[in-house]
């Protein structure tokens, strides 16, 4: 038969010379056109959009407020983001993973507490030692490290869920951190240098967030442990049958993430010279908006530390912004929760929309 002698199956041919006749016309309108339009189809990149709505944000502050586009007023921006942006970097991490570290802003508060008892005169207060300000610091960043042990040993050892694991971190040295103090502000003499320091006229935090800034870029993108977060994120099963140890990445990604958040503790601590119990309360819903709103997915597997970057730039200038045209601050707190509303939803419809193409 003709299909027979074809060797294919003839509801097949049809197809396939329309597949052929198509392909040469496209090649005649190809050379017709020349190669121009070849090109007219145009990849736009994910932070895109958030790049344009910071410009945005820009314009209209710089309209509304004559003190907000200045060199002073920029500083501060990214003197301000700088601390957030340096715990959103790891953050970032842990929920390309699919995990997620609450207990941020109770580390960073308790980081300073914890120097600030320390390097107290001895017999000033309860639990204070009198150490120099440096060894004080140095034993703070451990007992940052400790509950990133803390977060990493019950997520990965015992299978505690993070959101629990990090809820209870929370709680736990939050308290202890107004335990600490007593319920009172603790005064710090002689550390100065993280907050004061300027090399080149810039804040030298604004130079440690732009060393994270490219070191988690670095890592995400050309490194084996980077693609291995992803890897976990997209599918924790099929990355252990990869041969990819994901309890032993995920427990180093709550050692950073804990590192960092100490290490913005101290910063705090250093710009404002006490150590309270209310410090880095705020912290946490500033980090998830930033990590959310930059494009990394509740649901792992995706996220780029770009993206985060400028997420935070947008809180950071939304929140000036407001102050700077006379917002209350509570408000603040009310459009920076709307902030994250939005990206959470944004978030859920693409993943329902993955799943209905799919």
């Amino acid at each position: 038969m003709a299909s027979d002698d074809l060797g294919q199956d003839p509801g097949r041919a049809a197809p396939e010379a329309m597949k052929t006749g198509s392909a040469a016309s496209e090649a005649r309108v190809g050379q017709q056109l020349g190669p121009v339009d070849r090109k007219t189809r145009v990849s736009v990149p994910e932070t895109a959009a958030l790049f344009a709505v910071l410009i945005v944000l820009f314009v209209f502050f710089s309209l509304s407020s004559p003190f907000f586009l200045n060199d002073k007023n920029i500083i501060i921006i990214l003197q301000q983001s700088a601390m957030i942006g340096m715990i959103a970097a790891p953050a970032t991490l842990l929920m390309i993973a699919a995990q997620f570290d609450l207990s941020v802003g109770s580390i960073a508060g308790f980081t300073g507490m914890l120097l600030a008892i320390l390097a107290a005169p001895a017999g000033s207060r309860e639990y204070a030692m009198g150490l120099p300000v440096e060894l004080a610091a140095l034993i703070a960043l451990g007992g940052a490290l400790l509950v990133g042990v803390i977060n990493g040993v019950s997520v990965t050892v015992f299978r505690i869920n993070a959101l629990i694991t990090t809820l209870g971190t929370l709680a736990i040295f939050r308290g202890l951190t107004r335990v600490m103090g007593g319920g009172q502000t603790v005064r710090v003499d002689g550390f100065g240098f993280l907050g004061f320091e300027r090399p080149l006229g810039i804040p030298l935090a604004i130079w440690i967030f732009a060393i994270v800034t490219i070191a988690f870029w670095l890592l995400l993108r050309y490194t084996t442990y980077g693609r291995s977060m992803y890897a976990i994120g997209s599918s924790p099963t099929a990355a252990r049958l990869a041969g990819i140890r994901t309890s032993r990445a995920i427990f180093v990604g709550f050692i950073i993430s804990a590192a960092l958040a100490g290490f913005a503790g101290l910063i705090l601590l250093s710009q404002v010279g006490v150590a309270s119990n209310t410090a880095g309360e705020t912290l946490m819903l500033a980090v998830i908006t930033a990590v959310v709103l930059g494009g990394a997915s509740l649901s792992g597997g995706r996220g780029s530390i770009v993206g985060t970057v400028l997420a935070v730039l947008i809180v950071g200038v939304l929140r000036n912004g407001l102050v700077q045209i006379g917002v209350q601050s509570f408000w603040i707190e009310v459009a920076t929760g709307v902030l994250l509303l939005v990206a959470v939803g944004a978030d859920q419809l693409r993943i329902r929309l993955t799943q209905a193409q799919n």
